[in-house]
């Protein structure tokens, strides 16, 4: 998912297996039970396009019918016993330090401003964008997206034909961007607990990272210097209406520090492992997860104390788009989990089909078929636990697939992070992002909108790094 994912929103890929609910077998499940999840992300991608104004009054209150749509049914069939753990599960050790996480990076990224108004030329936009595809392997993709997006909005807020840039935002800084470190996007740091040496995704895929972003590059440039120059757009930057604010600069820099110990805490809590756990129905908190929690939320507190108001005021930050997706994603964590019950019992599962798609004979992958299955479920389930799907299917022995199987393991794992772009919730920034800039007065598209723009531009791309690294 949501892939949903940042490097940093790793947090969630940090617990137990998703599928493995106390007393449920997802073999014995039936692919009916994905109807909740199927009608979650319709409602996500009609509702707004069909009953805007009530969507935007009532979309907590229609995440949470489908999550009962799902829970009720399930409770009559399975029994409490079995339902209260899986909800447990789903929301203490899988949501709670996602959003944990993402607020973090929301609230931390929201003190720093770039002063200064840039003037959204081709050249400038181009410039922050590639900064920010370097900067999503080294702070992750919600970091690296909620650092740039504010000054990228109000260097094109008097440009007519501005949706483009955003959506190039999302597909580079928001995804392809974070491939590089495990620290990058969720699926990369998964791999790196699960024994994928830290720099190997470093090594196995700066060349798909290099063709992918120069040709998204390439192409964001062109089309924004058609715009720019025949559509009467430079003139237009020569009327900016936003007043001068002086020199470029930066203010809120001590937030640096605290994005800095963010990364340090999810480190910590992936490599040190003292075997601590505190256990409920259903999860198992372990010390160096609740650790690292408490932190992340210790220096939200900060950021918030400390960073002055008129830094906030400059960003024109507030809490809609963290509110948006915490009430958005309860509802998808909640009814995805019998999915990839399912998609983890593998071929004894009702999706048992997958496991023959990705493989040409028994013990032979198929190389095309794992970056593509991986890459279209991680644009609509969330891309950590779609990973280690396909990491299990392919094996699941981190030593061998680094190295006979390095070819495969490349596959899942750039499809897990480039195809989080096809979707608003294929990655958790790709919703902030747009909640962001309609907040600015973007007017971004809808879900289909939207995945006919992403679909148009990045499915060549991708089918020429299909050709180029995995056939």
């Amino acid at each position: 998912m949501p892939r949903i994912a940042p490097g940093l929103c790793a947090a969630l890929t940090l617990m137990p297996a998703w599928a493995h609910a106390e007393g449920v077998n997802g073999a014995t499940l039936s692919p009916a039970w994905g109807l909740p999840f199927a009608g979650m992300l319709l409602s996500i991608a009609l509702f707004p396009m069909f009953a805007p104004v009530l969507w935007h009054r009532h979309f907590g209150k229609i995440a949470a019918l489908w999550a009962l749509a799902f829970l009720l049914p399930f409770a009559v069939t399975h029994g409490f016993a079995a339902t209260y753990p899986m909800f447990l599960h789903a929301v203490i050790d899988e949501y709670l330090p996602f959003i944990v996480l993402l607020g973090a990076l929301f609230t931390i990224a929201g003190g720093i401003c770039v002063e200064g108004n840039l003037r959204g030329s081709p050249r400038t936009n181009t410039t922050i964008l590639g900064i920010g595809t370097l900067l999503a392997s080294i702070m992750g993709t919600t970091g690296a997206a909620m650092l740039l997006i504010r000054p990228l909005l109000r260097a094109n807020d008097n440009r007519r034909h501005n949706v483009h840039v955003i959506l190039f935002f999302i597909f580079l800084v928001a995804n392809a961007g974070g491939l590089l470190t495990p620290l990058g996007d969720p699926p990369l740091f998964l791999g790196f607990l699960n024994g994928v040496g830290f720099f190997w995704t470093t090594q196995h895929l700066v060349w798909p990272w290099l063709f992918v972003c120069g040709v998204l590059l390439a192409a964001f440039y062109a089309l924004d210097s058609w715009f720019f120059h025949r559509a009467g757009e430079a003139r237009a930057a020569i009327l900016d209406p936003t007043p001068d604010t002086g020199p470029l600069g930066i203010t809120g820099k001590f937030n640096f520090v605290l994005l800095a110990l963010v990364i340090g805490l999810v480190l910590m809590s992936g490599v040190w492992k003292p075997g601590i756990t505190f256990a409920v129905p259903g999860a198992h908190v372990e010390l160096q997860n609740l650790l690292r929690d408490a932190g992340l939320i210790a220096l939200s507190l900060v950021s918030l104390a400390f960073t002055p108001r008129s830094v906030r005021a400059a960003n024109d930050f507030n809490w809609a788009p963290i509110a948006e997706v915490a009430k958005l994603f309860v509802g998808i964590f909640v009814t995805i989990t019998p999915v990839i019950a399912i998609l983890r019992a593998g071929e004894a599962g009702a999706f048992g089909g997958l496991i023959h798609l990705v493989n040409e004979t028994p013990g032979r992958p198929d190389t095309i078929m794992y970056f593509w299955a991986t890459g279209l479920l991680s644009s609509f389930l969330d891309n950590a636990p779609t990973w280690l799907v396909f990491f299990n299917l392919a094996g699941g022995d981190a030593p061998a697939l680094m190295t006979t199987g390095a070819k495969t393991l490349a596959a899942i794992s750039a499809g897990a992070v480039l195809m989080g772009a096809l979707t608003y919730i294929g990655n958790a920034p790709n919703f902030m992002v747009k909640s962001i800039s309609e907040s600015r007065g973007v007017r971004m598209p809808g879900f289909f909108g939207y995945l006919g723009w992403s679909c148009a531009i990045l499915l060549p791309v991708f089918l020429m790094a299909t050709w180029l690294f995995f056939a």
